[in-house]
């Protein structure tokens, strides 16, 4: 439990007074888990993140379930959620006919997943960054009038295993392409998490330089090196409001395999509370899960506020 007082609140000038976190663990965390978690479990736990006070809490992907066994429950999972707002549960589609099937279940919060570099468009989707742009126009298309809002990810935005260092030009030009295929709003990837603080700052410079505010913008950081909470940061320096953010850490990405966890809910409310920027989350509850969670999953989680926190108690 959270110590009476602490994290002591001391803003800091020129940040946001408040964050929307888009919780990715039911879907980002658990689709790299090596076992498949029991629908029932999964359901519990986005129950639990909702009530901690997430806004958004990612629940499930409608990708082939060749691709990822851990999400092939898609369709009896969403409707055991028919209690909570379909807006507060964005789901992944891949294409026309994951989006077909999650508008059935009545998703009314999509997102796409595309690549800044040529190395993971192939190994994630099986096909070129052009190619792939070109298979979600009529997914985002169709949603838009369906009335659906569309997030783009943008994977590899700050470096690539295969590739290296990606052009800070390489990135702005794609989500200059799905932002003109209609997209709500984009989330820059880090996704084996290589990026540092003057990285992240460039590329949302360029970013507003290219036309894209960033009120549109949010951002996904993975703690390979230990600069996540760093990199977010600087992002909010930069005025980023969106944070993307994994319960207990979980997660990673199966086809980049030196991508490790992401950025725990956890050590984000953590410093954003002590930042005094309003989030709308209950640390208790947010921890009590996450621990939860890690029991369900029979391992300890990566969270060192998670960590502190479940010493206390």
């Amino acid at each position: 439990m959270t110590a009476t007082g602490l994290p002591m609140e001391v803003p800091a000038e020129g940040l946001p007074t408040r964050v929307r976190i888009h919780e990715v663990g039911a879907r980002d965390g658990l689709q790299n888990e090596q076992t498949v978690v029991p629908t029932e479990i999964k359901a519990e736990f986005i129950h639990r993140l909702a009530a901690a006070g997430l806004p958004l809490v990612e629940a499930t992907s409608f990708v082939h379930p060749k691709w990822v066994p851990q999400l092939a429950d898609a369709e009896q999972l969403f409707p055991q959620l028919a209690d909570l707002d379909p807006h507060r549960l964005p789901v992944l589609v891949p294409n026309e006919r994951g989006l077909d099937r999650a508008l059935a279940l009545g998703a009314r919060r999509i997102a796409v997943f595309g690549s800044a570099t040529e190395s993971f468009a192939q190994a994630n989707l099986n096909r070129t960054v052009d190619a792939a742009l070109a298979m979600f126009a009529p997914v985002i298309a169709r949603a838009k009038d369906a009335g659906v809002h569309v997030r783009g990810y943008l994977s590899m935005c700050f470096g690539d295993p295969w590739e290296g260092p990606v052009p800070v030009a390489q990135t702005v030009r794609v989500c200059r392409e799905l932002l003109d295929l209609g997209c709500d709003e984009l989330s820059l990837g880090d996704t084996i998490g290589v990026a540092t603080p003057g990285h992240v700052q460039q590329l949302l410079a360029a970013l507003n330089e290219a036309g894209v505010p960033t009120s549109r913008l949010g951002v996904h950081f993975h703690d390979t090196y230990g600069q996540a909470l760093a990199n977010t940061f600087a992002a909010l320096q930069h005025g980023v409001t969106t944070i993307d953010a994994s319960a207990g850490g979980l997660g990673g990405c199966p086809y980049a395999k030196s991508a490790t966890g992401n950025l725990a809910t956890e050590d984000l409310v953590w410093m954003l509370h002590g930042l005094g920027i309003e989030t709308g989350v209950d640390l208790d509850r947010l921890t009590a899960t996450s621990v939860w969670m890690a029991e369900a999953l029979g391992r300890p989680s990566p969270s060192r506020t998670l960590r502190a926190l479940s010493h206390k108690e």
